[in-house]
């Protein structure tokens, strides 16, 4: 089993950029699909990005693609989310994910491992 923390959030102005971590513990996430999800109060947690086990990124069209960027430290057993380019939108509780499955998933209900979630938010 597999225990996550993310950590990095804070408060930042429109168009500033922050890099959100997720520190694994208990097992090595390189046998892990990990994504990253987001929160706001009243709504569902939504898919921001995805990065394989096997290889390859993803990311959400609307709220992430070129803008954010997923990444892992193999060797520190972290998963970033380098966050550039901050739209009040994107103000909201970021999870960090962890899935068994080798495929790109984007649905909470295909993640096992979740973390506590570190608030971003963005003023303008």
């Amino acid at each position: 089993q597999v225990q996550l923390v993310e950590s990095g959030g804070g408060l930042v102005q429109v168009g500033g950029s922050l890099r959100l971590s997720c520190a694994a513990s208990g097992r090595p996430l390189d046998t892990y699909t990990v994504g990253w999800f987001r929160q706001t109060p009243g709504k569902e947690r939504e898919f921001v990005a995805v990065s394989g086990y096997k290889g390859g990124n993803s990311y959400d069209r609307d709220s992430a693609l070129g803008r954010f960027r997923i990444s892992r430290d193999i060797a520190e057993n972290k998963v970033f989310l380098q966050m550039n380019n901050l739209k009040p939108e994107d103000t909201a509780v970021y999870y960090c994910a962890a899935s068994t499955r080798a495929i790109l998933v984007r649905h909470v209900s295909d993640y096992e491992y979740w973390g506590q979630g570190t608030q971003v938010t963005v003023s303008s």
